[in-house]
């Protein structure tokens, strides 16, 4: 399985986790504080800021009958169009946005939703791209992304192994094979009993991609348990308040959660280590607390050793418990005191 190369970070297994904040509707209409949520992603640890380039005109129609209307879920009661209204990000922002994550050294990319935004998104360089769960049926969409040559970042949230596959296999009609998918539950919030992680590992196996989670559950207990199940990539929804208004705010995590959800990833990632067998180093000086055979009771030259005179007990200074057996019935080569450690030198 190939790593995929992001900037200047490789993405993958046996490379560190790539940590994602979803910025999205969360600036609340504010660029300063799109800035500051840039800002505050990077001293959390984040390695990546992410937008959404649409509006509400790219992305459907402006209709009220009922197919536009949400009818359950955090959204309910929302027409689509005066919901994406409220949650987009302005275009005119998107440049300066770069920037300014350019500035402080912490990767920005964004998830467009039909060619225009492509268009609008090479028109300011945009370094890769991601694909909405939403938008991993949209194989004209896939393919136009694929087309430009970039990393693609593919969320597979409500996708059959098939859609998938589609989805995988429409990026490299366009001879694009840099693509990390994501195991996604498309809830918000998300809740523990559909996170299914354990489709992570079979995604990894199945399409020989690096794979990692888009998290939409509260806290941070899915994202670290995803890392011990081989996720590369972890994505979480990002603000700087929930007490802040706006569609994604229920559903995103505050910066001290996420400062302590990136400690964590680390901490897992130090815990699984590498596959190793024997005493690490931090074990060597305790070796010594193993079990050994001990002279239990004072043992006169020539003297027989027995199951009375001798013991498999701690510390390990002595002959390895497993030769006990083969020692019982032999006579001592020399005097031994009770307390001593026998070695095969004591042994005639």
């Amino acid at each position: 399985m190939n790593a995929v190369r992001i900037k200047n970070r490789l993405v993958g297994e046996g490379y560190p986790t790539y940590i994602i904040a979803e910025m999205s509707a969360n600036h609340a209409g504010s660029i300063e504080r799109a800035k500051e949520i840039i800002r505050v992603a990077k001293d959390c640890g984040a390695d990546c800021i992410k937008i959404q380039t649409y509006t509400p005109d790219t992305i459907t129609i402006d209709c009220d009958n009922e197919y536009f209307q949400i009818q359950e879920g955090t959204w309910k009661g929302e027409n689509l169009y005066s919901l994406y209204g409220k949650a987009y990000t302005p275009w005119e922002w998107h440049k300066e946005l770069k920037e300014a994550a350019n500035k402080i050294g912490i990767d920005f990319f964004s998830t467009p939703f039909d060619k225009t935004s492509v268009d609008f998104l090479e028109s300011i360089d945009i370094p890769f791209y991601k694909i909405a769960s939403f938008e991993l049926v949209d194989i004209p969409l896939i393919r136009y992304v694929a087309s430009k040559g970039k990393p693609i970042i593919m969320s597979t949230g409500m996708g059959t192994q098939e859609e998938i596959r589609e989805a995988v296999e429409a990026a490299y009609l366009e001879h694009n094979d840099r693509v990390v998918l994501l195991k996604c539950s498309s809830a918000y919030p998300a809740i523990p009993d559909d996170m299914n992680l354990r489709t992570i590992e079979d995604m990894r196996e199945r399409f020989h991609l690096p794979v990692g989670l888009s998290d939409h559950s509260l806290g941070s207990l899915s994202a670290t348990t995803a890392i011990a199940m081989g996720a590369s990539v972890i994505e979480k929804h990002f603000c700087l308040s929930r007490e802040i208004s706006n569609p994604d705010a229920s559903f995103s995590m505050t910066p001290g959660e996420f400062s302590a959800m990136v400690s964590d990833i680390r901490k897992v990632e130090k815990a699984l280590g590498r596959i190793t067998y024997g005493p690490s180093d931090q074990e060597q000086n305790n070796l010594k607390f193993r079990k050994s055979i001990f002279v239990v009771k004072d043992v006169n030259e020539g003297e027989p050793l027995t199951e009375e005179n001798l013991k498999v007990i701690r510390p390990g200074f002595g002959l390895k418990p497993k030769y006990f057996q083969d020692v019982l019935g032999k006579n001592a080569a020399r005097a031994l005191k009770r307390g001593t450690p026998l070695k095969w030198e004591d042994i005639g």
